[in-house]
């Protein structure tokens, strides 16, 4: 009987609930406004701490009720201050309960109560803006739709104690672009909130330095300003450093150095500076370490990863400090089995969030490892330390595999870690499985990577490329990403180098001639130069020089005549006139050269050009093509000395040249004032006079 009685108890206790809450919304329309306002002031207390009843209220349409007595100027300023509370209240339940306040226009509303001259009632419109701002459900581009609102906020900044911690928060929370940035700065934010970091309001200076670190970041417009910045008669980054001081709360201590690590990658701080080297860095590793809560941690090594990224001497000093290559390796061991939590909220908190610690560690490896040799043979050596990066490789989250991505590509700048922990523990493998299905973040990092792994000295460019890369990397080539079609090329040109026949073969069979050639005239210089690299590389060896050039030697000169007419910089020129050096020391393939006068033509003129560099390129061109080893056939003289003896075919090729004017000018290179053109040049006469 129990079974049956179950059903109608439910329901009626949800009616008896629904009929409460019914009521309180009642009450809102009643016609004497003395009831109404005890209605919302029920409401009020009726909401505190009850999500149930707030998700109630708002089905009702309390919302739109509440939002019209705010907003008549007949209502009393009691009633509108309690309407802004309630509705403050109702934001702080769930994020359908933030969607449907903002869907009923709560912001427009309440920034209009902002004009209003009276205090508490300013507050109250604040806390409630407040509350739907740090929201991750509000569009935060509300706040800047109309031009006054944030001159009109600034304005509200000397009101009280209360506007100053409600409107830096606001800002803080709302300034996620460049353009948020400018808009702030250009309305004096620096001016109008930089006196807060020394209000007597603990929660008036976080808020404050917040908006700091939000406006700081990567913004050299704002980190400028705040480098010359005085608070009471105090340079702004000594301000910051108090703050970073021990017995300062974490967060404050945090989002300091913060503010002083933007100031620093901005390049208005140096990194030398005494307030980076010895402040900003030890307070940052200090919160790597397994006393801090899982969000400092984290915070932490992003932060440090971020302020010595591009600079060798701070991943010197940060790897010295405090253990640090050993501490972080406790991020992958976070929660233990007798992890000291007692916490049960926390403990669960930290098990959906772990992976945050060790996408941070992957981060602060890749950063420290980024230059030194010896910090990365530190970091290899770390306990399990490859293995962690290949299980990272495939974890679930993307942020995390791109993390590990990261240090895997930083470690492998390491010729000794090529050799010897990647060809250990077969780090190519799960980087393959990567390439085949990735956002295109990870597919850059990936194949950034996998770029160092096919390098003539790495154990696992043969493994590689028995695995079929070479239609994945050709594949890449032909991506809208202009890295990822770098990567591709890139890779193709590493994997050519000194490579046998068959794979340079199998590259141009898989690549395709027209997309080469597509690759010739790409927009992206980086794509060309390493197009060009891998030609080069292509064209290397005699017998690959005349196979290549005897099957696509009319593409190729054309190609090379495309670039040397067009307006490109000196290393792509350069670059392009070596492909012509290499052509020209092959067999067969020279006399593809020597048949096209236009390509002497302008051989011609880059060995006359003003630029060295393609001075040199050209006169080596030149050189290949007057002789080569193999029209040379050694007899001896009457001093018993091995003399050259030039065949038929290079005699007709010099001749050509001189005919041309080459040797004139040869003749004048040889006084050139650069030694490795002069020496060129000389060598190049001797061969005539052999």
């Amino acid at each position: 009987m129990a079974c049956l009685l179950e059903a109608p108890l439910r329901i009626s206790v949800l009616s008896e609930v629904t009929a409460t809450s019914r009521h309180y919304v009642d009450r809102l329309f009643d016609p004497d406004p003395q009831k109404v306002l005890q209605g919302v002031i029920d409401m009020k207390n009726a909401v505190i701490g009850n999500n149930k009843q707030k998700a109630n209220l708002i089905v009702l349409g309390a919302v739109p009720r509440l939002l019209y007595l705010l907003q008549q100027s007949s209502s009393s300023l009691e009633l509108r201050t309690e309407c802004a509370v309630v509705l403050g209240s109702l934001a702080m339940g769930t994020e359908n309960n933030i969607k449907s306040l903002v869907d009923c226009h709560i912001i427009p509303a309440l920034l209009q109560g902002l004009l209003c001259p009276d205090l508490i009632f300013i507050e109250a419109c604040l806390r409630c803006l407040r509350t739907v701002f740090i929201s991750p459900v509000t569009p935060v581009q509300l706040l800047y739709t109309d031009p006054t609102v944030i001159p009109h906020l600034m304005s509200l900044l000397s009101r009280s104690q209360r506007t100053q911690e409600y409107i830096t928060q606001i800002f803080s929370h709302c300034c996620k672009t460049p353009e948020h940035q400018t808009v702030l700065f250009n309305h004096g934010a620096i001016q109008n909130i930089a006196p807060l970091l020394i209000s007597p309001s603990y929660k008036v200076r976080m808020q404050a330095l917040k908006c700091f670190s939000v406006l700081a970041y990567e913004n050299t417009q704002v980190s400028m300003t705040l480098v010359n910045v005085l608070v009471d008669g105090e340079l702004l980054s000594q301000v910051f450093v108090r703050m970073m001081q021990r017995d300062q709360p974490i967060e404050m201590q945090l989002t300091a150095a913060k503010c002083l690590t933007y100031m620093c990658r901005a390049g208005t701080i140096r990194t030398d500076d005494s307030c980076v080297v010895l402040k900003t860095l030890p307070c940052l590793v200090r919160m790597c370490s397994k006393e801090h809560l899982l969000e400092e941690r984290v915070e932490g090594a992003e932060t440090l990863a971020y302020l010595m990224e591009p600079d060798v001497e701070l991943q010197r000093i940060a790897s010295t400090t405090d253990h640090l290559v050993a501490m972080l390796a406790d991020y992958f061991k976070y929660p233990s089995s007798v992890s000291a939590i007692t916490d049960i909220k926390r403990l669960d908190h930290d098990l959906k969030h772990a992976h945050e610690l060790r996408q941070a560690a992957f981060k602060l490896y890749a950063s420290l490892g980024s230059n030194d040799e010896d910090i990365r043979k530190k970091i290899t050596e770390t306990e399990n330390m490859m293995d962690r990066i290949v299980s990272g490789l495939s974890e679930s989250s993307i942020k995390v595999r791109l993390a590990a991505v990261r240090c895997l590509h930083s470690l492998s700048r390491s010729v000794q870690q090529l050799r010897t922990s990647f060809h250990d523990h077969a780090v190519w493998k799960p980087l393959m499985k990567l390439l085949q299905n990735a956002p295109d973040e990870v597919l850059v990092m990936a194949s950034s990577t996998l770029c160092n792994l096919l390098l003539e000295f790495s154990p696992s460019k043969e493994p590689i490329l028995e695995s079929g890369v070479i239609e994945l990397l050709c594949t890449l080539t032909q991506s809208d990403s202009p890295a990822l079609r770098v990567n591709g090329i890139w890779a193709l040109m590493n994997m050519a180098f000194q490579a046998d026949q068959k794979v340079k073969v199998e590259i141009v069979r898989c690549l395709g001639t027209e997309q080469l050639f597509r690759l010739l005239s790409d927009p992206d210089g980086n794509v060309l130069m390493k197009t060009l690299g891998l030609l080069r590389n292509l064209l290397s060896t005699r017998p690959h020089i005349d196979q290549i050039m005897s099957s696509h030697g009319k593409q190729i000169l054309q190609a090379v005549t495309l670039i040397l007419e067009a307006e490109h910089s000196v290393e792509v020129k350069e670059q392009t006139l070596c492909i012509l050096a290499n052509i020209a020391d092959g067999n067969t393939a020279k006399e593809i050269l020597m048949t096209n006068d236009d390509m002497l033509q302008k051989i011609k003129y880059y060995m006359g050009h003003s630029n060295v560099k393609l001075q040199l390129a050209a006169t080596f061109c030149i050189s290949n093509l007057i002789w080569n080893e193999e029209d040379v056939q050694a007899v001896v003289s009457s001093d018993c000395s091995p003399k050259g003896q030039h065949s038929s075919g290079s005699q007709e090729r010099q001749d050509k040249l001189r005919e041309m004017g080459f040797v004139d000018i040869l003749h004048k290179l040889t006084q050139a004032s650069d030694p490795n053109l002069c020496d060129r040049a000389k060598t190049a006469m001797q061969q005539y006079l052999a």
